[in-house]
């Protein structure tokens, strides 16, 4: 009793196999993550700052000053999205260094954005 003979693999012309560039792919998606996480705080930012209506604390001293912030807030998100839309806009030739300031840039903005948020959220809190 002999084994039947292993199935023969079939081979994939050259021409035919498709190869994915990792480093285009890795920007891509941390394109995709750095505006699902600037949509995700907008969305944040403007509940806070409807809040703010609802309550009626934007009519305070205080209140007016929370508004402010959540508006510069807002900015800091318009300005990251722009940024992030020229980061799109790079050809994939670009040199690293410029995708990578504009980046850098996005990201302080965005820091700088949830931590106005958060002190805002916090407030907001306090006040129910």
């Amino acid at each position: 009793m002999t084994a039947p003979a292993p199935p023969s693999r079939k081979t994939v012309p050259a021409a035919g196999s498709r190869v994915v560039e990792l480093s285009l792919a890795r920007d891509a998606r941390r394109l995709r993550e750095f505006q699902a996480r600037c949509r995700g705080v907008d969305e944040v930012n403007r509940k806070s700052l409807a809040r703010l209506f609802q309550t009626g604390l934007i009519y305070t001293r205080h209140g007016a000053r929370l508004g402010r912030e959540l508006l510069l807030a807002h900015q800091h998100l318009l300005r990251v999205t722009d940024l992030l839309a020229r980061v799109g806009e790079l050809p994939d030739a670009a040199p690293g260094g410029e995708a990578a300031a504009l980046y850098e840039e996005a990201q302080l903005l965005l820091v700088r954005t949830t931590e106005l948020t958060a002190r805002c959220n916090g407030v907001l809190a306090r006040e129910r």
